[in-house]
């Protein structure tokens, strides 16, 4: 085979790697897509047109943004905002504690932080299910079904992610940047503070994209731990917009999903080029 046969052969091998990409991509933006284009349609043709474009007489206009945020006695905005606490707050507890607990598992090699280590590790393949109901009696006894205090559960479930990734790049950090700041007077905090958490940007980022996705979208935890009469969160804001017999507005509900996602992808996008990154910085070294 020539030089030339096998640039063909490559190109076309590219060519149909290229497309079946496509299709993988197409099939995974298809759902948001769909609620796209079902949140601009009258009720009615939700479910008969799922497909078509919004057009003529299928055509709500905001109206289905309207009835949703208005619907009901509870306000849509205290569901913005308990989202929105409840999301910025756990985030800033999962960045700090566990880039702090992977900083000194990573310097530290004893057998207790090896331990504490592969411990974060396979809280990662447990299921959340199999602890649920002991969570929820847990939580409150400790009286942490509130949004203020939510995030403390939410901590407990995001360290084992974050602990992976910052353990594996606090290993790549070189040791001696550390010895030269110890040298200069600092001490553990002030060399973790100064030093250590600017060069964990990369991590942060990435972690940080990954729990804000989570708990933003997150549903059965809320729903099990807080009291949805006084705290509801997004997506049991969404969950509840049932009207008589249990009747469901579609378009409505397609429309506040909208309004659910728009903010993640958005600050998805702003950051995505870290993601990788990060998560192959976060993974030179186990």
């Amino acid at each position: 085979m020539n030089k030339g046969q096998s640039l063909s052969a490559e190109q076309r091998n590219k060519t149909i790697l290229s497309i079946v990409l496509g299709i993988i991509c197409v099939i995974y933006v298809l759902p948001v897509l769909t609620v796209v284009l079902n949140s601009f349609k009258v009720n009615t043709y939700v479910k008969t047109d799922t497909f078509a474009l919004p057009k003529g007489e299928m055509w709500a206009g905001f109206q289905n943004f309207i009835k949703g945020m208005t619907f009901g006695n509870y306000p849509f905005w205290k569901s913005v905002v308990y989202s929105a606490a409840i999301t910025i707050l756990s985030t800033g507890l999962i960045l700090l504690f566990t880039s702090m607990a992977a900083w000194y598992i990573a310097r530290v090699n004893s057998i207790v932080c090896k331990a504490i280590y592969y411990l974060c590790v396979f809280s990662m393949v447990v299921p959340f299910q199999m602890v649920m109901f002991t969570l929820s009696k847990t939580a409150d006894r400790l009286q942490l079904n509130t949004p203020w205090t939510i995030p403390i559960v939410y901590l407990g479930f995001g360290a084992g992610l974050a602990i992976f990734m910052f353990v594996g790049f606090v290993k790549s950090i070189p040791l001696e940047i550390e010895e030269a700041a110890s040298i200069d007077g600092c001490g553990p905090l002030r060399t973790y503070f100064l030093v250590v958490f600017p060069m964990l940007k990369p991590t942060m980022i990435s972690v940080g994209i990954l729990e804000i996705m989570w708990v933003w979208n997150d549903y059965l935890l809320p729903y099990l731990v807080l009291d949805i009469n006084k705290y509801r969160t997004i997506p049991i804001h969404i969950q509840y917009l049932k009207g008589s017999y249990g009747t469901v507005d579609l378009g409505a509900t397609m429309a506040l999903i909208l309004l659910s996602i728009i903010p993640v992808i958005i600050f998805y996008l702003a950051c995505q080029k870290h993601i990788i990154k990060g998560v192959a910085a976060g993974a030179v070294k186990g």
